[in-house]
């Protein structure tokens, strides 16, 4: 009895771990955007799949700047937002969409910067054992653009 216990436990335990392990070969999961320019927290994005198309949208703000506090103190707008982003709150948007698996990064889609409005081309890189995500943004060719350092949030 003790040794079906043990078992049991020890294929539990390696079932956990698969999982985990597996967890951290996708973007999909909830993530602490990293302002390239300042290094400061800006928000927690969850990225999910759908159909195999990864999308994201902004769970919370974080660190906000006076000037991003909105007129209510507390539901900042994108203001500079075009089409159906225009003046909705920021928290809750989606910001990324139509990305899809290419080898070893995701590529594919688009990704919006809420504060200038603008959306640029989006290539995903995982790093550091699926603990960061390189987000590169660019316009043209992924030569060029910026990029941010995402972490995995548990």
């Amino acid at each position: 009895m003790k040794h079906l216990f043990r078992l049991t436990l020890a294929t539990g335990l390696l079932l956990a771990a698969g999982t985990a392990i597996a967890a951290n070969d996708t973007p999909v999961g909830t993530w602490k955007t990293i302002d390239d320019a300042t290094h400061q927290a800006k928000s927690i994005v969850q990225i999910t799949d759908s159909n195999g198309q990864l999308q994201a949208r902004i769970v919370k703000l974080l660190n906000r700047t006076p000037e991003a506090i909105a007129k209510d103190g507390e539901h900042p707008l994108c203001t500079k937002c075009d089409g159906e982003r225009k003046n909705q709150p920021i928290e809750g948007m989606t910001i990324m969409w139509g990305v899809t698996k290419d080898g070893d990064v995701w590529d594919g889609g688009k990704i919006l910067d809420p504060k200038s409005g603008k959306v640029y081309k989006v290539k995903l890189t995982l790093t550091d054992g699926g603990q960061k995500l390189d987000v590169h943004g660019y316009i043209g060719f992924s030569l060029f653009g910026r990029s941010q350092v995402w972490e995995r949030q548990p």
